[in-house]
């Protein structure tokens, strides 16, 4: 019986211990992030982002998501050389450097104007997509990836009077997750944490009408299982289930990082969404389509996606493949 107090209460310091040492390794981190932000502020913004770039591109071969990026890189490019792979893996430094760094001058750097003569920072393609979801009264989904600086999207929508709430993964790190979010909600429409619940939040702006944005390049532990790259992965389902329970437009966004610290800004023509013999939505292939959407994106400039992440990882229970019915697993499951 004392051994089992004692087992019990060890167990119980060195949680709390433990605990206490994360939340003391957040600050820290929080801390550091925090006086470099303070010191790029002093910086103007071309600078600053210049020299997070060439940071980047320094310390990133030397981190452990380099390896992971490089070999995602090798299987997604069999026939690029070693060269190629680690200059796109240079970019992605550089590109995610760029963009946290961009959190600091996020509503100095977005200077489109609909009405300019001359073209400024951002461009927008696609304004006139922009322009009718804002009018028209049903509820829209866009969704992207993690492309460029993806942040300026639900900027660009605002500019556009469009409301639109945006869903998104907050930092592990509290003290990190409370200045992005503060900076976040400083320029951009609503935004809604992706945790528990966060489907039902979003099927309730949807009922009422609105419109929501959502990033789905990552993976879902115990997600349909897709592919990306011609690798299997999971993918989340969501936003194919709202798409088909209310039967709303579907539109595809990104941003691409141009020479000089620009941008543009891309809304693209909805999709034709696949349907099945009763002509509701069809979940698993839309899913995929997504995929591929994100897939043609990335291709066309890889070193703007982020490769370190382990899109790839399968995990959780393994949901049916795509296109396989009831029907093929029942037997397979009486056959074995």
């Amino acid at each position: 019986m004392v051994g089992k107090v004692f087992k019990k209460a060890r167990r119980d310091f060195m949680f709390r211990y433990g605990r206490r040492l994360r939340q003391m390794e957040h600050w820290l981190v929080a801390r550091a992030a925090m006086t470099i932000i303070s010191l790029l502020r002093l910086l103007p913004a071309d600078s600053a982002l210049n020299f997070a770039d060439r940071a980047a591109r320094r310390i990133g071969p030397r981190v452990g998501r380099h390896r992971v990026a490089v070999n995602n890189l090798r299987l997604a490019y069999p026939d690029k050389s070693d060269a190629e792979i680690e200059a796109i893996a240079s970019d992605m430094w550089g590109n995610m450097a760029r963009l946290a760094a961009e959190y600091i001058f996020l509503d100095a750097l977005f200077d489109y104007d609909p009405n300019a003569t001359t073209p400024g920072r951002v461009e927008v393609g696609g304004a006139d997509h922009f322009k009718h979801i804002a009018t028209e009264q049903k509820p829209h989904i866009l969704f992207t990836g993690h492309l460029g600086n993806f942040e300026l999207l639900p900027v660009a929508a605002a500019t556009f009077g469009m409301q639109i709430t945006a869903l998104f993964r907050p930092p592990n790190n509290p003290y990190l997750a409370d200045y992005i979010h503060s900076t976040r909600r400083s320029s951009m429409g609503a935004l809604l944490p992706s945790s528990t619940g966060a489907s039902f939040a979003l099927a309730s702006i949807l009922e009422s009408g609105g419109n929501i944005g959502v990033l789905v390049d990552q993976k879902f532990s115990s997600g349909l299982e897709t592919t990306f790259f011609g690798r299997r992965c999971q993918s989340n389902p969501v936003l194919g289930m709202l798409a088909r329970h209310y039967d709303c437009d579907v539109y595809p966004a990104r941003c691409i990082r141009l020479p000089g610290n620009r941008f543009r800004l891309e809304i693209e023509d909805k999709l034709i969404l696949p349907r099945n013999e009763s002509g509701s939505v069809d979940v698993p292939a839309t899913t995929q389509l997504l995929a591929d959407v994100v897939e043609r994106w990335v291709r066309e400039d890889p070193g703007q996606w982020m490769w370190f992440h382990k899109r790839w990882e399968i995990s959780g229970r393994r949901r049916r493949r795509r296109g396989q019915s009831k029907d093929a697993a029942g037997q397979r499951q009486r056959q074995s």
